[in-house]
């Protein structure tokens, strides 16, 4: 009885096995996929996101620290679409390194490095990608660090002054 257990066991695992690397690969590709939407301004970027994804802004201060902008979906995309007629006439976009793919409970974590056109530094970023019941991709969670101090203004840390 062990050996046959055993050996279903193993058979499962074994079929699991690819699936588990072709969502994972497909995670990636949804990644990649979104920057090159997101350097482009191609429009479809907006519908990259769940309704009710987490949204940090994870500003770097001047002297090394950090603080997180909390934001909605749609005030998040509101903002981007406003950001893009800028970012399009300065052929402003973003490169991405080390990035990896980590499954995590809700789907796979991309995590990153994104160093802004024309800037010499690299910013940590990552998202949280989950598959939907119709086989769609969809940004569940994303953080991406800024050096834009503007961003400041929307941390619970400012607004408590």
């Amino acid at each position: 009885m062990k050996k046959v257990l055993l050996s279903l066991s193993l058979m499962f695992m074994t079929a699991l096995c690819p699936a588990l690397a072709d969502d994972q690969q497909d995670a990636i590709q949804f990644f990649n996929d979104y920057v090159k939407a997101a350097n482009t301004y191609n429009p479809v970027i907006t519908t990259l996101y769940s309704p009710n994804a987490k949204i940090i802004r994870q500003v770097v201060k001047p002297d090394g620290t950090t603080a997180n902008a909390y934001t909605d979906t749609a005030t998040y995309i509101k903002q981007m679409k406003i950001g893009q007629a800028g970012a399009k006439l300065r052929h402003y976009t973003n490169t991405y390194s080390d990035v990896k793919a980590e499954k995590v409970a809700n789907g796979y974590k991309i995590s990153s490095l994104r160093q802004p056109s024309g800037e010499n530094y690299k910013l940590k970023t990552y998202m949280i990608v989950t598959k939907q019941p119709d086989g769609k991709w969809l940004i569940t969670e994303e953080m991406m660090q800024t050096k834009e101090q503007i961003f400041l203004r929307y941390t619970d840390e400012y607004k408590k002054k």
